[in-house]
């Protein structure tokens, strides 16, 4: 049976924005889920903070750490906001770990990078906030690169598809940020555009 808080958070917002809802059980559930009764239609401010929510849930971040990307990218009055705030969630130093698979989740990634098992450039980082830009090197401490976390993580990047803004040897346990991310053409399960324009009322 799927329970459990996370199943609940993503049932009500309609979208499996949690690694362990990403499932073809789930989403089945999803699309067989009753819809909203008629004159229960949400409005235009109801149907934003949904947008809002499951981006926030999607990263795994704190709604003030989620509030200042964006009031950083509405105050920059620049007119791809979307595409601006995309960029930051993704080159969070704990979602880089994620996307080079070292991580199965976020979640993970947030404690790897915690408990000092990641280094940046050579140097060990422990805030996963940590902005990363475009040539810098993330590689798993030495002393780490043996434990079952990264075990696995050998075992996943068999199937692991990496980002094309990112490069990973897996061998070295080394990667690297060859670009910015884009939004375009990536399979998002939000809108960003509509959690800018939410966030501006």
């Amino acid at each position: 049976m799927i329970t459990g808080p996370k199943y609940k958070i993503a049932k009500r917002l309609g979208a499996p924005i949690f690694e362990k809802t990403q499932t073809q059980k789930f989403r089945v559930k999803l699309e067989n889920a009753p819809r909203a009764k008629r004159g229960k239609t949400k409005s235009s401010y109801g149907l934003q903070l949904i947008e809002k929510q499951k981006a926030r849930f999607t990263y795994g971040i704190t709604a003030k750490q989620f509030g200042r990307y964006i009031k950083e990218v509405i105050d920059s009055k620049t007119v791809h906001g979307p595409e601006e705030l995309y960029k930051k969630l993704e080159t969070r130093l704990d979602n880089v770990v994620f996307r080079m698979g070292l991580a199965s989740t976020r979640r993970f990634a947030r404690q790897l990078v915690s408990h000092g098992h990641i280094l940046l450039n050579g140097k060990k980082n422990t805030i996963p906030s940590a902005e990363i830009f475009v040539g810098d090197a993330i590689t798993v401490r030495e002393g780490s690169q043996k434990t079952n976390a990264f075990k696995e993580a050998i075992e996943r990047s068999k199937t692991h598809t990496i980002q094309n803004w990112l490069t990973f040897d897996i061998e070295k346990m080394s990667g690297k940020v060859t670009k910015l991310p884009t939004l375009a053409g990536q399979d998002v399960l939000f809108d960003l555009g509509q959690v800018i324009e939410f966030s501006k009322r």
